[in-house]
């Protein structure tokens, strides 16, 4: 906690000047008035050194969904109990284990007791509360359905967690495993070579192409030169794909290939669209206004063909078209989506019907990460056998070739 320096005037006159621990100087002001009442607080200034671990801890944090989810699922219990409202963001306050989300529950807290409501005072912490949740809360004030709607937000952001986790899931595996195959060639390549090469070399024989290229490999890989140019070669390569990422033709480029890429193609474009089925009517049921949904569904797409096709999709209802003549005309979203959201316009379901949609395609996305899983682990498998077995042959073959000379 920081520590500052605050000049105290009494009734007579006298000045003074003392230290004090505070979150802030507002906080500093406010405890030495009450500390000292009738005297005059002066300038309040911070020392010139502190350490806050507070502020650390705040700063090293950061709000996941499953945070959000958590406190959702208790503010929805608590609301529903009929708890007062400030009683509530006490609550968690006091059981909330993130600094930074504590931070904000309390300056929530404070403008509550102001009379400012809960979805404005959340909309002062983006950080913690994003454009979906405080649209959400809004629509629940409104409503007077808070407690239906943080629940939603409870259900909706658990299902955006556990689809996440799913997709991680099926990655892992192959970067753990091909990260393994990289450390084993370079392993092998740059420490064990080197002591064939120097047995080879005894032997006096012509080496066979494969050994010769490995051993050449080995040569570059423990030159001082290949280190010098390959550790900044990656690292820039790095650097200059994430400034493309940034640039709107590179986003939308990239974010493109991801949906066609081979294998992973299709599980992107599911998941996709499992979770713009899932927020769009999760919004909808909320009671959140159609063009606000299709603006919070744009801004958290996570990939700009799909955040342009809701655009477009935005710019057709505004000129009296439908949601699903609109999307189909983007031709980004797959058939069967595109028609039971027709469906869902033409009966006036349409709340129900895209979270039918957001189901399907999380099972999809379920099933085509055990699918993909299934494959990819014996291959990667046979990959990393591969390598070892190449370096392991192009070791043995001139050995066998002295043995020949010898019988």
């Amino acid at each position: 906690m920081p520590t500052f320096i605050a000049e105290i005037k009494d009734a007579k006159g006298n000045s003074t000047k003392t230290k004090i621990d505070a979150h802030s100087p507002e906080q500093a002001r406010s405890m030495l008035m009450n500390r000292n009442p009738g005297a005059s607080i002066g300038n309040i200034s911070k020392t010139g050194f502190s350490f806050d671990l507070d502020a650390l801890a705040e700063n090293m944090t950061s709000i996941t969904v499953k945070d959000k989810a958590v406190l959702s699922r208790q503010f929805s219990v608590m609301v529903n109990a009929g708890v007062a409202m400030v009683r509530c963001l006490g609550i968690l306050t006091e059981q909330c284990d993130n600094p930074k989300m504590k931070k904000a529950l309390k300056a929530i807290s404070a403008d509550v007791q102001e009379g400012i409501s809960l979805s404005e005072a959340m909309r002062k912490h983006p950080a913690c509360f994003d454009q979906l949740y405080v649209s959400m809360v809004e629509a629940g004030e409104v409503g007077g359905v808070l407690d239906q709607v943080l629940d939603r937000l409870a259900m909706l952001l658990e299902n955006m967690q556990r689809l996440a986790n799913q997709v991680k899931s099926a990655m892992s595996y192959p970067v753990a495993v091909g990260s393994l195959a990289v450390i084993v060639f370079f392993a092998m390549t740059i420490f064990l070579i080197p002591i064939f090469a120097g047995i080879f070399d005894d032997l006096g024989t012509e080496l066979p192409l494969l050994t010769q290229t490995m051993v050449m490999l080995s040569g570059w890989f423990t030159s001082i030169i290949f280190w010098v140019i390959a550790i900044p070669s990656v690292f820039g390569v790095v650097f200059a794909y994430k400034q493309y990422y940034k640039t709107p033709a590179g986003r939308l480029q990239i974010d493109a290939f991801m949906l066609k890429a081979p294998i992973l193609g299709d599980l992107n474009t599911k998941n996709a669209v499992a979770r713009f089925a899932r927020i769009f009517g999760t919004l909808t049921r909320s009671g959140v206004p159609i063009l606000n949904c299709l603006d919070i569904v744009r801004d958290i797409a996570g990939n700009e063909v799909i955040a342009n096709a809701v655009e477009a999709t935005k710019g057709e209802i505004q000129q009296g078209g439908m949601i699903s003549i609109a999307l189909e005309k983007e031709g980004v979203f797959p058939p069967l989506a595109v028609q039971m959201i027709s469906i869902g316009e033409e009966t006036g379901e349409l709340d129900a019907m895209l979270l039918k949609v957001a189901d399907f395609y999380e099972d999809e996305v379920e099933q085509a990460v055990k699918a993909l899983t299934s494959v990819i682990e014996p291959l990667m498998m046979v990959g990393v056998a591969g390598i070892v077995g190449v370096i392991l042959l192009s070791m043995y073959l001139p050995m066998f070739a002295v043995f020949d000379q010898m019988g």
